[in-house]
């Protein structure tokens, strides 16, 4: 590129600028002119942090390290009884709440009045992103606790002196404001004049914020703000006739772009027929919650092949499903993924599956269940216990207290088979893994309640101080799924 002179200056290179308003009402730039280059507060922790939206003021608190060889511990201690003094008040919010000065106040001032010609810049990628200013402010120290030592003194001061003294009449005087255009011009002089600023300020209560470390994931999403975003759209304008028909229609068998319409968690049945079997059983397990084999084996006859054979049925369904009184509810862990929470109180996805693993096992053994026995047995709030309930059961409008019962169905000949084959198989390990838990730990006994087992077996285990705690809770959660089948 050949350089160009405009007069005395050249032209090294050309950049592009771009313009970013993502934050121009919000972008602050704050400057500390009490702080050096090498002690400034990059690395600083904030203990709290106020803002006055109106009046643009912000007020930061930051950490002062109290176990530094350079603190002074009886000038802190005796910094915070001068300012909350001995007893406090009751209602007021103490400055230093572990009575030692552990913390630093700086407050702002405006620098400037007019910032509409300042920005801020980054270069990148030899581009150069501007962004306004809404404010810039200057953080200084502040000495607000001398303020509240002279203020508690004065006080207190007054207190004692107003004891003895009677109350005096005082001469009161009355003005009357001025109407007309002097008085609209004198009252826009006092409101800008310090005075004015002082009693708005004043009159303005603090709000607090949270503070984002400026490494934080939070601090990184609105630094991204600050780079200008490309919104050019390209249009593809030289198409001949047959390539923009194939554009408009989509060949057969592919997803038109359904699924960008529909609700969340709900799968298109175009989207259903690419998936694999495991996978077709598990959105429809997980959608519908509870299923005999023939309405299963149904859906997928018509999202497949009409020759599916229900042999290939059976052997995917156990990966995804548990079989109870002839119905296939979902596993847990496909209900409850990993690292969720319910959307009542915000329990956690383990809870919830341990949870309906245990009435799971319950229903393997008795057809009712009250909600109550469940809440006592898993301590889960109602709204999650009836939650999971109603993942595996219905409820009996005909009985009192919460009432539910589970819907019994008959299995045909190759479910019973199933069935029976992997109930043999279950029984014969929990009687295996049941017996070494006995012999090693003669004290856990088997009383028919999988959740007084598992209570008794952790607080056990808990109180030995066993090392082996996590492997016998998972060989215990093993005996557990064994019996559910």
């Amino acid at each position: 590129m050949s350089n160009k002179c405009f007069g005395d200056d050249v032209i090294i290179e050309e950049i592009p600028i771009f313009l970013s308003k993502n934050l121009q009402e919000n972008l602050y730039l704050f400057q500390y002119p009490t702080k050096t280059q090498i002690s400034n507060f990059d690395n600083s922790a904030v203990v709290n942090c106020c803002v006055k939206p109106l009046n643009h003021e912000v007020k930061v608190d930051f950490a002062l390290n109290t176990e530094s060889n350079f603190y002074d511990r009886f000038k802190g201690e005796k910094f915070a009884l001068a300012s909350d003094g001995k007893s406090q008040t009751k209602g007021e919010r103490p400055t230093y709440k572990r009575g030692v000065m552990d913390k630093q106040a700086f407050t702002s001032t405006r620098s400037l009045d007019d910032v509409d010609k300042y920005v801020v810049g980054i270069l990148s990628d030899k581009e150069l992103h501007l962004t306004p200013l809404a404010n810039i402010l200057q953080l200084r120290p502040s000495l607000s606790h001398f303020d509240k030592e002279d203020k508690r003194l004065k006080a207190e001061q007054k207190a004692l002196n107003d004891e003895d003294d009677e109350e005096e009449l005082q001469q009161v005087t009355v003005k009357f404001a001025k109407s007309g255009v002097g008085n609209k011009k004198s009252k826009a002089k006092e409101r800008q004049g310090y005075a004015s600023f002082i009693k708005r300020s004043n009159e303005e209560s603090w709000c607090e914020t949270y503070w984002h470390p400026r490494k934080s994931p939070t601090a990184e999403l609105e630094r991204q703000k600050l780079f200008a975003t490309n919104q050019q759209i390209n249009l593809a304008l030289e198409l001949d006739f047959p390539k923009y028909v194939k554009k408009l229609l989509p060949e057969d068998g592919k997803d038109q772009g359904i699924d960008a319409v529909l609700p969340p968690k709900v799968i298109s049945k175009t989207r259903l027929k690419s998936m694999s079997l495991v996978d077709q059983l598990k959105v429809i397990l997980r959608d519908v919650r509870m299923m005999s084999f023939e309405d299963i084996y149904s859906i997928l006859q018509d999202c497949n092949d009409c020759n599916i054979s229900s042999e290939k049925v059976l052997r995917a369904l156990p990966q995804v499903g548990v079989l109870i009184h002839g119905n296939w509810v979902p596993q847990s862990d496909i209900i409850y993924p990993t690292d969720t929470l319910s959307n009542s109180n915000g329990v956690s996805s383990e809870l919830m599956i341990r949870a309906r693993d245990y009435v799971l096992f319950r229903f393997s053994r008795v057809k009712y269940l009250y909600r109550r026995q469940v809440i006592t047995a898993t301590q889960l709030p109602p709204d999650e216990a009836a939650e999971v309930l109603q993942s595996v059961a219905r409820l009996n409008s005909e009985k009192s207290g919460n009432y539910y019962c589970l819907p019994i169905k008959s299995l045909n000949r190759d479910t019973q088979n199933l069935f029976k084959d992997r109930k043999w198989f279950g029984e014969l390990r929990s009687k295996h893994i049941m017996k070494w838990i006995l012999r090693n730990h003669p004290s856990v006994h088997e009383n028919g309640r999988f959740g007084k087992i598992n209570c008794n077996l952790r607080k056990y285990l808990k109180q030995k101080h066993d090392k082996q705690y996590t492997n016998m809770y998972c060989i215990f959660k093993e005996i557990k799924y064994c019996l559910i089948l």
